[in-house]
C-alpha cells in the first residue's frame, strides 16, 4: 500500500508521492500493444486500489496504447486520480521518436489525449523538450510553450509542466506561464538536477524523476546492494526509498508491467532510512565519477 500521509501539491491537487508510470505497459520499445493485455489492465487497477492517485502517461506511448489501457482499466476515474500526460513527439512506423512541435501537432496531441483518456480536460500536460531526444539541451521552448498556454486558456489543459529540460528553460518557461512540475532523468546515481530540485522545492514546484531505477540500464551499485541486504529488501526498493527521502517535492512514478513488481515498488514508500544510511547512499553518485 501507498503511504497516504506523504503528499505534495501538483497544480491544485494533493497527490501521494508514490505514483505510477504507464510507459512500460506498451510493447517492446514503448511501441505497439502489450504482450499481455489483461496483465496490463490488472497492474493499473492494482495501483489505484493500493492508493496510487498519480499516473503518468502519454499518447505517444504505443502510440495510443497506454492511454487506451488506462481508460479501459479505470474509467470512470476515481475523483482523486490525477492523470499527467506529455506531448511534443509522434512515432514513426518503425517506432522512431519524431519531434512534433508545430501548433497543429501540439493541438492534435492534446485532443488525442483527451479522446483516448476519455477526459474533458487534461489535469497536467508536460511539454517534453525534443532539442535532444535523450537528454536536456539548451534552446528556446517559447513557441511550443506558448501554444500549450493557449490550449490552457481554452480550458483543454488545467496545468502545465516541463520535461527533459535545463534550469534555464525552467526559468524562461515560468515567465511565460505557471509551471507546476518538472520531469527529468534523476536517481540515486544520476544527480545532475540536485540544485534544480532544491530550487523548485523552494518555489513549491514538484519534481518528477523519470528512470528512478536507471531506465533501460538498471542501477547497479555495491553500496545499494549492501544497504539492501542489511535492511532485508531489494536494491531497487532502497533506490526508490532514497528518492522519497531526498526532498519533499519529489513525486515518484516507477513503471512496471507486472503486479508483483508493482507491489515491490510500493513497499519502498513504507521504508524509513536512517541518516547514516542516507549518507552512505549519497556517496553512490560520486562512485560514478
Amino acid at each position: 500500500m501507498v503511504n497516504k500521509s506523504r503528499t505534495y501539491q501538483l497544480g491544485n491537487r494533493a497527490v501521494r508521492r508514490m505514483g505510477y508510470g504507464a510507459m512500460q505497459l506498451a510493447g517492446p520499445g514503448v511501441f505497439g500493444p502489450p504482450k499481455d493485455r489483461s496483465a496490463a489492465l490488472a497492474v493499473l487497477r492494482e495501483a489505484v486500489e493500493s492508493g496510487v492517485n498519480h499516473i503518468d502517461t502519454s499518447d505517444f506511448y504505443g502510440p495510443h496504447v497506454t492511454n487506451e489501457l488506462i481508460r479501459e482499466a479505470l474509467h470512470p476515474y476515481p475523483s482523486d486520480l490525477v492523470i499527467v500526460t506529455k506531448i511534443s513527439a509522434r512515432r514513426g512506423k518503425d517506432g522512431a521518436w519524431i519531434p512534433a512541435l508545430s501548433r497543429e501537432e501540439l493541438t492534435q496531441a492534446v485532443h488525442d489525449n483527451l479522446r483516448n483518456l476519455k477526459l474533458d480536460v487534461l489535469e497536467v500536460v508536460n511539454l517534453r523538450s525534443m532539442l535532444n531526444v535523450h537528454h536536456p539541451a539548451e534552446g528556446s521552448l517559447e513557441a511550443p510553450l506558448t501554444v500549450l498556454a493557449d490550449l490552457q486558456r481554452q480550458g483543454l489543459v488545467r496545468h502545465i509542466g516541463l520535461s527533459n529540460v535545463t534550469p534555464t528553460q525552467v526559468e524562461a518557461g515560468r515567465r511565460l506561464c505557471e509551471i507546476v512540475c518538472v520531469q527529468n532523468f534523476y536517481n540515486v546515481a544520476h544527480r545532475d538536477d540536485d540544485k534544480l530540485i532544491d530550487t523548485l522545492g523552494a518555489q513549491g514546484i514538484a519534481y518528477v524523476p523519470f528512470f528512478p531505477l536507471g531506465g533501460f540500464t538498471p542501477l547497479q551499485s555495491s553500496t545499494l546492494s549492501n544497504v539492501a541486504a542489511r535492511l532485508g529488501v531489494t536494491p531497487m526498493q532502497v533506490a526508490l526509498a532514497w528518492l522519497i527521502h531526498r526532498a519533499p517535492n519529489l513525486l515518484l512514478i516507477p513503471g512496471t508491467a507486472s503486479v508483483a513488481h508493482l507491489r515491490e515498488n510500493l513497499v519502498a514508500d513504507q521504508l524509513t532510512l536512517s541518516p547514516d544510511i542516507l549518507s552512505e547512499l549519497d556517496g553512490i553518485a560520486t562512485e560514478r565519477h
